[in-house]
Parts: C-alpha cells; structure tokens; sequence
C-alpha cells in the first residue's frame, strides 16, 4: 500500500503519529433539475438462503421454541429488521434454490420430506420452512418477496405450478394452496429464473441458458392481476460475454438481469478471516470493493448498446464480504464475524450503487443472517446486531430519495490488484447524497486507517438551517460485537459538523462512516 503525497509518508518514516495529521477533501454537489434519479428502495434488499443457521435458528425457531417469537420467527430479528425498513427478501437461495422442490415444503409440517442440503455443509433440510413461512415472514416485515426458481434440477412445469399456486385465485393450484390454510393468493413481483447457472445452478452455457430463460418466460404466467418482474440468472463478476448474449437471446423478455459481485480473494482457495487481517490487505480489500463500480460499468455498457432506453435493469442480488469461515465452526455454513472492515465495505458499496440508479434498481447483500455479510448474529436466545447491520440503519433516508450526484476529490490511496500488475488506486473519501420531503441527507466515509479528514461539502443553492448527524466508528478496524459483551461498534451523535451559509465542513476521523441529515 502506498500514499499519496509523498509527506504522509514522511510523516510515518520520522516515527511521528500518522494519525495527528489531516487531511483535506472536497466534495461538491451537482444539483439540478435534471437530476432527478431515485434510489430504489430495493438498492436496500437483503437475501436469506437454506444455508448454514441463516433460517433456522436465524429468522425461524418455530413456534413451540422458549426463544421468544411472533408464529415461530424470532420477534428480536423481526424488530431489528423492521428498523431496517426491508424492501425485498430474496429466497430460498442461492445454490439452494436450484436443488428446492417447493412442494416438499408445503402442507403439515410432520409430512413434509426432509432432504439432504448438498451444497452447503451436507445439512439435513427438514422442510419445515417453506413457501407459506416464506411469504408470511415477508408479510410481517412489509416487503416484497423475490422467490429464485429451480431451473438446474427442476422443470417448466414445476416453477410454473409454484407461481400459480402464489398468485392464482382459483383453478387446482390455488384449491391446494387454500388446503393448506392460505385462502387468498399473495402478490409476487419479482421472480429469478435460475440462479448462477453458469456454476452451481446447473453448469450451462449462455445460449443454453438463454434459450431455457425463453421458455420458462412463457410457462410462468402472470395470474389474476399479479404481474410477474421476470429476473435472468446473469454473470459473475468479470464474465461480461454472458451479459451480451443474454442481451442478445432474451432481450426485453427478461425485466432485469442479475449480476453477483463478492469481495474475497478466491472462489476456490483461501479467502483470509474476517477477524485477523494485515493493513496491507485492509486495503486491498477496499480497493476489491470499490471495483465493483467498474464492473457495474462495464455490465451496463453492454445493456446500453441492446436497450438504450434501459427498460431492463441489472440487479446485484447477491454482494458483500466473503471471508473462510470462522474456526471451530461447522464447515460449509458460511460462519463469520463482522467488523469495521465489512462497515466500510457495505458503505462504500451502497455509495456506488446510488450512482448507477438508472440501470442498477436492486441489490441484495448477502446474508441476512448468520452467513458471510450478514445484518444479525445468533446463537441460542442472543442476538448481535453486526456494524454491516448499523450501516444500512444509518442510510435508511436514502430509501426512495433523489440522488444528487456529487464530485469529491481527496488523497488518493492505492492497493494490491490480484488480476493485474498494476494497481488499484482509489480516494479515501466516498460519498453519496440524496433529498426526500425535503430533507437532505448525506454520507461520507473516510477509508484512512490513520488519517482524520477535514471534508468541505459545496452544497450548492440551498437553504438548510440546521445539521444533525451519525458517526459509526472503531478504535480497530478489526473490532466487532460479540455475544454477552457490550457493543464496541454502534452509531453515536456526530456533532463535528458546522453550516456556514452553503458550505458544511466536516472533521472526519480515520476510519469512520458519518451521516448527516440537513433541514
């Protein structure tokens, strides 16, 4: 890792305290009439897989358990989650999704076929929550469900049946579906044709996939009013080739396109823990992050060239940190602590999305609990709320307010890039801005581990009178929240913020999330 300037690293060879010094940044803000982009809602979205403690013992203990819940979910996540104001939930999955059969989870609990969970850990599934504890789930927290389909080991005619027995009000689905306690059909917008299926979802080919995607398109109807928000199982990361050929097969018969991103070193080999790290690699961790920016980029470029009016949206349904799993837990579930680090991934990435807001219209961050990035810990009766947790509770004003882009320019930092020779360089200052009901909020992160910032916010033609603000932060970067111990990351008042006319200044401390709120 190397700084910019030169004499902050001077700084650092005379022995001296790095993190007396501070820095300056700008950032200025581009309002205008023409802009007029909202950030979804959805860019918020979370994903909750049959995957390790994610489900059971995360959202559902069922009703007869002494842990306290609402019809068998937990009522401590329920009430967190619902501060987190959840627009959409996506499930069962992830490489889940494609070995599920939905019927083996519907009807008395006692009859319903357990199965073994290949993908993850070898688990025994018992069925136990399915397609009625799903939409119920997304009832009690007031969001929309995104259900993935089972295209590798499933058929047409199966997802077909499952989007009628859903939505459809009468005919032999719905008769089922009513047996089976459920009287009027739920409404469900957005459906996943697959998921990864150029990997675990079946290994295919783009063409291949495509062709099915057409086929599937036309099977899974649009029942009694509901209208179904068809989603293609896009590319991974870097695989731009099969975005265009899906631009090219599917066209504007797909709604949206998917797009997985995740911040780790390897798929395959060794991803590093979560809660021991070098500097060195907190670094190239920021730079990993913040690429996603040039992948959305690049993803969206080829969207342009096929539909230039952007009917179809890319959706990152599944992002965040991904770290090997904690020590001594059970391999395959996808166990890890939460610390700074993953704050500042989760801010910088939620920054870059509101850039994108006229293609990138979902995102889902994965998991919702107890897996990779994940907003809530477990474990027995306890509850952690994690610092990815507190970030997405500090932009909840961002949900549904116009963007106003902004410029920002500050020092300038680069890391190690595992694909190139050269580096990824990037500013140490982030920042994202937005106005609803005419309030106007903003929120900055410095990345410096060592470095406080002064930021000078150019606000432009405005009339605020009055700031009030957040501040997530740590004395380590690797610090986190434990069970039975009191929390070492949680927002607190920020106060060092002060309004001189149309100009805010901002005394940011190294390694820290602010958000401020303007009236």
């Amino acid at each position: 890792m190397k700084l910019f300037p030169i004499a902050a690293t001077m700084l650092l060879s005379a022995g001296l305290s790095a993190s007396a010094a501070t820095d300056k940044a700008v950032v200025t803000l581009n309002d205008s009439p023409f802009a007029t982009d909202t950030i979804m809602p959805e860019i918020y979205g979370q994903f909750a897989e049959h995957l390790g403690t994610c489900i059971y013992g995360g959202l559902w203990v069922g009703p007869d358990s002494p842990i306290p819940n609402t019809d068998g979910y937990r009522n401590d996540v329920l009430d967190a989650l619902r501060d987190l104001k959840v627009p959409v939930l996506r499930w069962p999955g992830g490489c889940f999704a494609d070995e599920y059969h939905w019927m083996d989870g519907i009807g008395p609990k006692e009859n319903r076929p357990r199965m073994v969970n290949n993908n993850w850990g070898g688990t025994v599934e018992d069925n136990s929550f399915g397609t009625h504890e799903f939409f119920n789930l997304c009832e009690l927290l007031g969001c929309e469900p995104y259900l993935s389909g089972n295209v590798g080991s499933g058929t047409v005619e199966e997802l077909a049946r499952w989007v009628e027995y859903i939505t459809a009000k009468d005919g032999p689905m719905a008769a089922l579906r009513k047996q089976n306690g459920r009287q009027e059909p739920w409404k469900l917008k957005y459906l996943g044709v697959g998921n990864e299926s150029w990997g675990c979802g079946g290994d295919m080919l783009a063409p291949y996939y495509a062709d099915l995607f057409r086929r599937y398109s036309v099977y899974c109807r649009n029942f009694d009013g509901n209208r179904l928000y068809r989603i293609a199982s896009g590319a991974s990361d870097y695989d731009y080739s099969w975005t265009e050929t899906l631009m090219k097969k599917i066209g504007h018969r797909m709604n949206a396109i998917s797009l997985h991103y995740y911040t780790c070193r390897s798929w395959t080999g060794p991803k590093g823990y979560a809660l021991d790290f070098t500097p060195d690699q907190y670094y190239w961790t920021i730079g990993k992050c913040l690429e996603i920016e040039d992948v959305v980029k690049r993803h969206a470029a080829i969207m342009d060239v096929y539909d230039p009016d952007r009917h179809v949206a890319l959706l990152v349904d599944e992002w965040g940190t991904w770290w090997d799993e904690e020590p001594g837990t059970v391999k395959g579930h996808l166990y890890q602590q939460n610390t700074m680090r993953d704050a500042m991934v989760a801010a910088l990435s939620l920054n870059v999305f509101h850039k994108f807001t006229n293609r990138v219209r979902m995102t889902n961050i994965a998991q919702i609990a107890n897996v990779l990035q994940s907003m809530v810990l477990t474990r027995g009766d306890q509850m952690v709320l994690t610092p990815t947790y507190y970030v997405f509770r500090m932009y909840v004003p961002h949900q549904g307010a116009r963007v106003i882009p902004c410029h920002i320019s500050s020092k300038t930092m680069e890391a190690d890039n595992e694909r190139s020779a050269s580096k990824r360089k990037f500013q140490t200052i982030s920042a994202t801005a937005s106005e609803k009901d005419g309030m106007m909020t903003i929120s900055l992160t410095n990345v410096d581990l060592e470095n406080g910032c002064e930021v000078t916010v150019e606000l432009g033609n405005t009339d605020r009178k009055h700031v009030t603000g957040q501040i997530l932060t740590a004395k380590n970067i690797s610090d986190y929240n434990d069970f039975g111990k009191t929390e070492m990351i949680s927002p607190r008042a920020f106060s060092n913020a002060r309004l001189s006319g149309n100009t805010l200044t901002v005394k940011m401390p190294a390694k820290s999330i602010i958000t401020l709120t303007l009236k």
